[in-house]
């Protein structure tokens, strides 16, 4: 449909600013199906009584039924819930870590069965909306990257980042010297991105734009309560700015990850084609 909506626009409003400005806002309207969709969730949800059923159960049994009918619909392909799956595990590995016991850098304060500790399951699936969001993005809007350094030091880099949210709370937290790596490993790397025309961004500039957006909808999600900091436990408080700099490195690695996957497929497509096809 979107392709379809593309030619057309293409084909009748070629230099059309507005019409191509009104064509983004749809395009990341679609990119962000998911995560669209768990933000009404998770605000209807404290509107919605299932008997016995606790909030956090029914935001875990609704972001699965979303997953469901965006895979029976197409919205999402089967790659992209792989994609999501991973990030789930990703982010709910560090949300265990982040909530025990002399961490504390947020909590669930309310009830709910389907828990691992004190962590709900649906917590990954805020993660696994930044992952969705990225893969639709570079479907939806041919995102190609040029002059991207060598994977084996974009995955190092990934590496060092997740750790470093783990580590900082035992020696001393380097996230602005990696953030300064990769401004340097991405100084050339250019994002180039499709609507009616076809645009460029700095990769950076990218991550940092992102990031912003993020903390925006964090804003949204701390007050419908989808989790608290130590400081709004009684009462909401906007989320420190200082937080993007935390958003822009987890952007970072979820970019960094769908990049790789990326790569790694049309490897392996090439590899499985008749020799005289390959490049």
């Amino acid at each position: 449909m979107m392709e379809s909506l593309r030619t057309y626009l293409t084909s009748r409003y070629p230099k059309n600013t507005l019409v191509e400005f009104l064509f983004f806002g749809l395009l990341q309207a679609r990119a962000c199906v998911f995560a669209g969709s768990f933000f009404v969730l998770l605000f209807a949800s404290n509107h919605i009584q299932m008997g016995g059923l606790a909030r956090y159960d029914l935001l875990f049994l609704g972001a699965i039924a979303i997953q469901i009918v965006l895979l029976a619909t197409k919205i999402e392909t089967w790659d992209e819930v792989k994609v999501i799956f991973l990030f789930h595990l990703i982010g709910f590995a560090l949300e265990l870590f982040k909530t025990q016991p002399g961490i504390g850098s947020w909590s669930y304060p309310e009830a709910g069965v389907l828990k691992i500790s004190t962590v709900p399951l649906y917590s990954g699936f805020m993660y696994a909306a930044i992952g969705s969001y990225i893969s639709q993005a570079w479907r939806l809007e041919r995102l190609h990257l040029e002059n991207y350094p060598p994977h084996r030091y974009s995955v190092a880099l990934c590496v060092i980042i997740y750790l470093n949210f783990f580590t900082h709370h035992f020696i001393p937290d380097v996230r602005w010297i990696l953030g300064a790596a990769v401004v340097w490993i991405f100084r050339s790397t250019r994002i180039q991105y499709t609507i009616i025309k076809k645009h460029w961004m700095p990769l950076p500039v990218a991550f940092a734009l992102i990031a912003f957006f993020v903390w925006i909808a964090e804003n949204i999600s701390t007050y419908l309560g989808a989790w608290k900091y130590p400081d709004q436990i009684h009462e909401w408080t906007l989320v420190s700015f200082g937080k993007i700099s935390s958003w822009s490195l987890l952007i970072i690695i979820s970019f960094i990850i769908v990049a790789n996957l990326k790569h790694l497929k049309e490897h392996q497509k090439q590899h499985h084609l008749p020799g005289p096809q390959r490049k």
